[in-house]
């Protein structure tokens, strides 16, 4: 049966299910055209007699004004009121600042559970000495007895200061990385194709390293030399500003950015992959944190392992001024490197130290930032839930 306006009654029905400003407009007249011009591709006229008859007839006295029109997937069009797109944007601001709190409480918890071994690879890394397990374990005894139990944590204040916007904006820009290139490919989350993950990660590692470098500069020179030299963070760059000029608080960037694109590139893909792979073979989409340490260090083992040989040319190149070592450029550093020591015990030293190291760092950063993840956005539903 059709309608005066020309629409069957089925029809009118259907496209009234599809198109959220028909039910918003105030009167039955109203509705009519905005069906009519809407079924006739003529949505922005629809829309604008939706608004024309809340603002007549409503005198927007609920407070909702319209603020966006868009066409959906399906060809309809959608007006959002104000208050849903604030809403939107709240949300996405939370989102932002729990991935940044997240990060950040995963970065310090991880750091300092390894500390002491972070701080022994570093030493070995930037001397000619021979690197073993025996002699790893003997720098660590003898550091103990000589200048106590917390001198094993020293430079760990200034990794905090590194490491804690560094692994916020890290997995920060992971996230947003994740959602952007999942909108740009069609693909959210957990379903992003390999490429794609494997570049939010390279891209989340590039970024928080190019805007926390100095940092990890100054951790990397506290960790390798006495108490006397220099007392706190601020010294080293006054010193290291005055002595070698501030260019050499950037010495060893270009190596440091070369190898955190696999190593932060290959750990996120390889974390984010586990995960996926679990959920599908085992029906659950939350992992145990056991299951998630043990993704994490399967992560960390082949991320550092990639980027290793850049990680001990970033580490002389940083510390060239108090080793008596002039490292100009990547090549020459590791040629030199090479020469003296040779290729396997001169780039890979430490790299045995690392696969312990490096695997339970990364395995507590992960599962730190998932479930502090997951502790944030209940306590906001709870939140909501209260208002």
């Amino acid at each position: 049966m059709l309608q005066p306006n020309g629409l069957s009654l089925a029809t009118r029905q259907q496209y009234a299910g599809r198109v959220p400003g028909y039910s918003a407009c105030a009167t039955v007249a109203w509705r009519e055209r905005f069906l009519e011009a809407g079924f006739r591709g003529l949505a922005n006229r629809g829309v604008d007699f939706c608004s024309a008859s809340l603002r007549k007839n409503r005198g927007m006295e609920n407070g909702i004004k319209e603020s966006q029109v868009g066409l959906s997937k399906n060809g309809t069009h959608t007006v959002l009121p104000s208050a849903m797109v604030s809403e939107k944007g709240n949300k996405n601001d939370k989102g932002v600042l729990n991935s940044l709190m997240s990060g950040a409480l995963a970065g310090a918890v991880a750091k300092t559970a390894v500390a002491p071994l972070d701080r022994t690879k570093i030493i070995f890394q930037v001397s000619s000495n021979r690197f073993s397990a025996k002699e790893a374990y003997r720098l660590i005894y003898r550091t103990y007895l000589n200048e106590g139990f917390l001198s094993l944590w020293r430079g760990n204040s200034a990794t905090m200061v590194r490491v804690i916007p560094y692994a916020a904006i890290q997995f920060c820009a992971h996230e947003q990385y994740k959602k952007r290139l999942g909108s740009y490919y069609g693909f959210q989350g957990p379903a992003l194709t390999p490429i794609p993950r494997l570049l939010a990660g390279s891209l989340a590692g590039t970024t928080a390293a190019m805007l926390t470098y100095p940092l990890d500069l100054v951790r990397a020179r506290m960790a390798v030399t006495p108490k006397e030299m220099y007392s706190n963070i601020f010294q080293v760059f006054i010193r290291m500003s005055k002595e070698e000029g501030l260019k050499s608080l950037y010495r060893g960037f270009n190596p440091t950015i070369l190898g955190v694109i696999p190593y932060a590139g290959i750990s996120f893909f390889t974390y984010e992959t586990l995960k996926k792979l679990h959920a599908e073979q085992s029906g659950r989409v939350q992992p145990y944190p056991f299951e998630r340490l043990l993704f994490g260090a399967c992560a960390g083992l082949l991320g550092q392992s990639a980027s290793y040989p850049l990680d001990v040319v970033r580490r002389r190149m940083q510390t060239a001024g108090v080793t008596g070592h002039t490292y100009s450029s990547i090549l020459g550093t590791m040629q030199e490197v090479v020469a003296e020591e040779g290729f396997i015990r001169g780039l890979y030293k430490g790299l045995s130290m690392n696969w312990v190291k490096g695997p339970v760092a990364v395995g507590i950063s992960f599962t730190t930032f998932d479930l502090t993840q997951i502790l944030l956005k209940k306590l906001q539903r709870v939140s909501d839930v209260e208002r």
